[in-house]
């Protein structure tokens, strides 16, 4: 896949604008050509969460199902003009994160019909705005195995947990994890910070390393930064979203990780056959849906004490079957 950003994309919208306005086919209608695909983004694209989505969007490409592009580091005054200059060039499906832009997402779909908008949000659709679909990363069960793994490798029983913001989408991960930990250690105190930011490593490896100070022995690393804190103290870390132990190899015990390619292959099935509406996407992240897993315990293989891993197995086990469900707790959590 070409990596194209905005910069060199908008060059050319204004022709493609025109000949796409003369061209657009009837409301959400059937797409047989592979979609044209755009995606925007607050972070880059390395972020963690916006990782997996750009991620799903490359293997949509490799299969012909889209072509994509896309816009990293979009500030939130910016946002809604790049969705509209999307739109207008012709994009039938826009990928984005309505977090912090809510309202403004909304008001470009309602303007824009005969797009299909598929957006991270705290919000659910509208059914009066049946072309706008929400997401969510809802991981809570890969998250809750994550935290019996770190029950079991806290020696202290003190874990230091490290977030962007208290909003519903980091909270019920940081609570199933909180929780999954209390299954195996139920006397475990948290200290739990947030540092108002999706992207400062600097910022969450200090924030960490005070929590260190004050006796956590094990981080929950929410945001890039705080695997840093845990490597360069010797203590360990539980990742988030993402993979990063073969950074990590001797920090990392254990990561939750979400796969977005449920989400976004599901509304490619709903664009191409003229069916997409204004749907919650958010079961697409469970596990029972391919949405979410615990990453292998890799350099760890052997260092968990082997009757926590038949648990996480077995919780595994029911948590797919349906016999054990995790609890989505979007409430802020807090130090104890």
């Amino acid at each position: 896949m070409v990596r194209v950003t905005r910069r060199a994309f908008l060059h050319g919208s204004a022709a493609l604008a025109a000949v796409t306005a003369a061209t657009t086919a009837p409301r959400l209608a059937r797409a047989a050509d592979p979609i044209k695909t755009a995606a925007i983004y607050t972070v880059p694209v390395e972020q963690q969460w916006v990782s997996r989505i750009h991620l799903a969007a490359t293997k949509a490409v490799e299969r012909g199902d889209i072509d994509y592009v896309f816009s990293e580091k979009v500030s939130n005054t910016d946002y809604e003009r790049v969705m509209r200059e999307y739109c207008e060039a012709g994009y039938k499906l826009i990928v984005g994160e309505a977090f912090a832009v809510e309202e403004a997402a909304r008001a470009v779909a309602k303007d824009y019909p005969d797009v299909a908008f598929l957006i991270g949000s705290s919000f659910k659709p509208d059914a009066a705005l049946p072309n706008f679909a929400t997401f969510d990363n809802y991981i809570q069960d890969a998250s809750y195995l994550s935290g019996m793994i770190a029950g079991a490798m806290t020696k202290s029983g003190n874990i230091g947990m490290v977030g962007g913001y208290p909003i519903p989408e980091v909270n019920r991960l940081m609570n199933a994890f909180m929780a999954g930990v209390r299954e195996v250690k139920g006397d475990t105190k948290f200290q739990v910070a947030f540092i108002g930011s999706w992207f400062d490593p600097p910022k969450a490896k200090e924030t960490a390393l005070a929590q260190i100070d004050a006796g956590a022995d094990l981080l929950y690393a929410e945001r890039f930064g705080v695997s840093d804190a845990a490597k360069e103290r010797g203590i360990l870390a539980v990742g988030n979203v993402i993979d990063t132990q073969a950074d990590y190899p001797d920090t990392v015990v254990a990561s939750a990780l979400w796969h977005f390619e449920p989400t976004l292959d599901h509304a490619i099935a709903q664009v191409k056959a003229g069916k997409f509406a204004a749907e919650d996407y958010g079961m697409f992240s469970f596990m029972k849906a391919g949405g979410c897993s615990l990453a292998p315990l890799g350099t760890f293989d052997g260092k968990v004490p082997a009757d926590i891993v038949a648990k996480v197995q077995a919780r595994e086990a029911e948590i797919k079957s349906g016999a054990f469900t995790v609890a989505i707790d979007d409430n802020e959590p807090k130090s104890s």
